[in-house]
């Protein structure tokens, strides 16, 4: 009975041994079901933490989902465009053997802007835009190309007539017809974008909020978004606003855009901005992240230059080479120009200053309608790195110092006093000086009666020193706080604006104004404006006694001393 009892509970502990009778194949279920179960607790906890809104270094990671082109809301935008942007993008990734695509298209007032890829295409002859009017192939108008650049890798077409909804194209006899794209419009886009690596912030220009000028807005009720195509259902980055001002952005920018600078600086995803909201969606965008050159060191290296000019300009070619020598001679060293759709012989005129003169130009296409002051800001960080002053001045605007002071010397003496980051100088406003037709020997010397009293300022800054935010009113721009301006002394530095100049030429004003809150001249509104000319009103139409119009003061300075500082002895000639 010992043995027996012995028996059974070795037989017990076996079978408590190996799981209750099931043997191996019970063991290895409940092993299964337990795994089973695990992996459905991380999978929930996974998607809960994926689909939730988490926080690293600052920045806000929210996938979201955003909306495509076609749907009731963007419809309201869009116009009811007769085919949605994604479709007609995909449609462009099979092109011809020679890999042209319209990469983006831009719908203008008087003007369609395509952007191609490869760039070399652009400058192609008798290239033709072909106009889809609706869904029907055979419903098209082509009309030939405005204009083409190589170096911008545009294509500038005519704005059809009667046609407020269209895809647009090209072709050319030797290449086959491009698939069409759908425009998008120039007043509601995000068009411009850098990555500021000082602070590792993405700074974004959009047209759209209908910001105030010159203030701040709330930047909490915007956010930033980072994805490849807004008009795809997929995910994005969202990121935090840091300040807004008129079309002006500045976010954190997500760790791992900043870490595809490193590993592949050629692509950025898309930016943009959005009211933050139930249902809004972000501004439609060609913006992708611009990288600043900045050295990541504790001490940075000394500027390479003194003294640079930003401006912004259209058709001003014939008047650029008199402006660059004569201030590249007074001091000068670097010229950033922003061309706002010229149609002359801008970029011939600026390889001929290079070519004889070595004069250091950075000619940078900015097509966009009366943003001069967003281009002043972009400008203003493009310059941040190597110009430790930066002057912000028109082509008819000539740095004069009348107690013959030398502008490195007035730069230097300022550059001692850190505080001091904005130097505000008098314009003094010049008219015809009784000529009918413009002086062939240029502005300085041309035109030498002006009005009595001084109107306005514009302004040399210290590019770091500004207001993160890069508000600015174009004739200067908040700073830091503090950071002070200094108002030159008119018998040190003064501006002479040469801005009534014979009718020829100052009834090109009336075309379009650049700044973004100033009225164009052809409107009714603001006409008693300090920027308009008085007693003009809407039309440009030449008064009979403009030739003698603005003369108060017969002031020779400056053409005196150009004459005696700037004419070959052997030739008689000034250099422009």
């Amino acid at each position: 009975m010992r043995g027996r009892r012995a028996d059974d509970a070795s037989m017990k502990d076996r079978r408590r041994r190996d799981g209750g009778g099931g043997g191996k194949f019970s063991r290895s279920s409940s092993s299964f079901t337990f795994s089973f179960a695990l992996f459905l607790l991380c999978f929930a906890l996974f998607s809960v933490v994926a689909l939730s809104t988490f926080r690293l270094f600052g920045v806000s990671f929210r996938p979201v989902l955003l909306p495509t082109w076609r749907n009731p809301t963007m419809n309201a935008i869009s116009g009811e465009y007769p085919l949605s942007r994604i479709d007609l993008r995909a449609s462009n990734s099979n092109l011809s053997p020679a890999g042209l695509r319209i990469e983006e298209a831009v719908a203008f007032p008087d003007s369609v802007l395509l952007f191609l890829k490869p760039q070399s295409f652009a400058a192609i002859a008798n290239l033709r835009c072909i106009y889809f009017l609706s869904q029907s192939a055979e419903s098209h108008l082509s009309l030939p190309a405005l204009s083409s650049s190589s170096a911008s890798s545009c294509v500038r077409c005519p704005l059809p007539l009667k046609a407020d909804v269209f895809n647009i194209s090209l072709s050319e006899t030797s290449l086959p017809q491009l698939p069409p794209i759908l425009p998008l419009r120039s007043d509601h886009l995000a068009y411009a974008s850098v990555l500021d690596t000082r602070d590792n912030t993405t700074v974004i220009f959009a047209k759209g909020h209908n910001l105030r000028p010159a203030r701040l807005s709330n930047p909490n009720s915007f956010e930033c978004i980072f994805g490849w195509d807004f008009s795809h259902p997929k995910f994005s980055l969202s990121s935090e606003v840091l300040s807004a001002a008129q079309e002006i952005f500045r976010c954190r920018t997500p760790l791992s855009i900043l870490q595809r600078r490193h590993n592949s600086p050629s692509i950025f995803p898309f930016v943009s901005v959005r009211f933050k909201g139930h249902g809004s969606i972000p501004l439609p965008s060609i913006a992708r992240p611009e990288p600043l050159s900045s050295p990541q060191m504790p001490h940075r290296p000394p500027k390479a230059h003194l003294m640079c000019v930003c401006t912004m300009l259209r058709n001003q070619a014939r008047f650029l080479q008199e402006w660059i020598i004569y201030h590249s001679r007074i001091g000068v060293e670097r010229w950033f120009i922003y061309d706002n759709n010229s149609d002359d012989d801008l970029e011939q005129v600026v390889q001929g200053l290079f070519t004889q003169w070595r004069i250091m130009i950075s000619l940078h296409e900015w097509p966009w309608l009366k943003t001069q002051e967003a281009g002043f800001a972009h400008c203003a960080l493009r310059a941040r790195e190597s110009c430790k002053w930066v002057g912000f001045i028109d082509v008819d605007e000539f740095l004069y110092f009348p107690s013959n002071f030398k502008l490195h010397d007035v730069l230097r003496n300022y550059s001692r006093s850190p505080s001091v980051a904005e130097l505000r100088t008098t314009c003094h406003s010049f008219g015809p000086s009784g000529r009918k037709t413009a002086p062939p020997e240029g502005v300085m010397v041309g035109y030498s009666c002006r009005i009595s009293p001084p109107e306005r300022h514009k302004s040399i800054i210290r590019p770091e020193a500004l207001n993160p935010s890069l508000i600015n009113v174009v004739h200067h721009f908040h700073l830091k706080d503090g950071m002070k301006f200094v108002n030159m002394d008119v018998r040190v530095m003064v501006i002479n604006h040469y801005k009534y100049q014979v009718w020829e030429v100052f009834k090109e004003k009336f075309h379009r104004r650049v700044a973004t809150y100033v009225a164009d001249w052809q409107d009714d509104e603001n006409v008693g404006s300090k920027d308009r000319a008085p007693g003009l009103g809407t039309k440009a139409v030449e008064p009979s006694d403009w030739a003698n119009r603005f003369c108060e003061v017969n002031d020779t300075g400056l053409r005196n001393w150009v004459l005696q500082a700037f004419v070959d002895p052997n030739t008689g000639h000034l250099p422009w």
